[in-house]
């Protein structure tokens, strides 16, 4: 069974819509960012306060490992489309579904002071969104919108995630 991956911007609802998406279709969820601790043995600040290089390279090892399970739901770090080995390593065994959250919305209620990347403020996340969007639209075989209530975007996910194989 191929694994559900979900890609997206920080704060535009991957963790908490897909312990949801995973409880619904009856899966194991995995959140990438604990995974790279575990396997790092050190906080995703602290791998950041040595360089982003350091942080992004630990990424692509966990990535390729938890690329290789089964049916899983996966919520992926923000930054994971920065390198084409991740979204590869994701493609071989899973669907991509491109998690789409405004930054006007994703700044409303994200707290900016817990996120590495987001710690300049809120122009941030705007600026993130820019240089990211084509990339997390390039990589997803489906795209949802993260707009309107959790339970309309989580039976919009749970549709998207049916139609592509799950």
């Amino acid at each position: 069974m191929r694994n559900i991956v979900l890609i997206g911007m920080p704060g535009c609802g991957k963790s908490t819509l897909g312990r949801y998406l995973a409880e619904i279709l009856d899966r194991d969820f995995i959140d990438a960012d604990p995974e790279i601790e575990k396997d790092a043995g050190k906080t995703i600040p602290e791998l950041f306060a040595v360089s982003e290089d350091c942080f992004r390279e630990q990424e692509t090892k966990t990535v390729k490992r938890l690329a290789g399970l089964q049916g899983k739901v996966l919520a992926m770090g923000g930054g994971v489309v920065l390198r084409r080995e991740n979204i590869e390593n994701l493609k071989k065994n899973g669907t991509i579904i491109f998690l789409d959250r405004s930054p006007g919305d994703i700044a409303g209620d994200v707290d900016t002071e817990t996120r590495p990347l987001l710690a300049e403020g809120r122009k941030r996340i705007y600026d993130l969104y820019a240089q990211r969007e084509a990339l997390y639209r390039e990589a997803a075989d489906v795209t949802v919108r993260n707009k309107g209530t959790l339970k309309e975007t989580l039976q919009r996910l749970v549709e998207a995630a049916k139609q592509a194989g799950g």
